[in-house]
């Protein structure tokens, strides 16, 4: 999706290499892991971070390799995933973000363009999600009530 609204079609970062099993050097212990993905969501972490802290502090390369599911499958089968889905959330933050800048530069023409295609990308996120039933069917992107939603 980020190249939804851009002419580019270059690819971008680098690709992991293509292992099935967890290094010798991991930590491998499920139960340790799960507690620790638990207690770090439960500090207010997102997916993406709690990744992070598992691979640079708890020698973790990848939670799918030990776990077999996702660090977001752990969070559902404790009942602790968020309301929103995280990629939808962040672009809700960026919406914000560019909302507080135009009531600063009122003038800002290609801000506002962006900020129109970023809410194409949140209300097309949206209906994404709804249909995988990742979130509920009733919610709709309000510009009004986004500052409430961001948290």
């Amino acid at each position: 999706m980020s190249r939804m609204h851009a002419p580019g079609r270059g690819k971008s970062g680098s690709t992991r290499p293509h292992i099935d099993s967890a290094p010798a050097w991991s930590n491998t212990d499920k139960a340790q892991i799960e507690e620790t993905i638990v207690d770090l969501a439960k500090k207010g972490n997102t997916t993406a971070q709690i990744g992070i802290i598992l691979r640079d502090q708890h020698a973790v390369p990848s939670v799918r390799l030990v776990m077999g599911e996702r660090i977001g499958q752990v969070l559902a089968r404790n009942d602790i995933s968020p309301s929103i889905p995280e990629d939808l959330m962040d672009l809700m933050r960026k919406a914000l973000r560019m909302l507080d800048h135009l009531s600063e530069n009122r003038k800002d023409l290609h801000n506002r363009r962006q900020l129109q295609l970023v809410e194409s990308k949140i209300r097309r996120l949206a209906r994404y999600h709804k249909g995988a039933g990742s979130l509920e069917s009733d919610w709709t992107y309000k510009r009004e009530q986004l500052r409430l939603a961001v948290n």
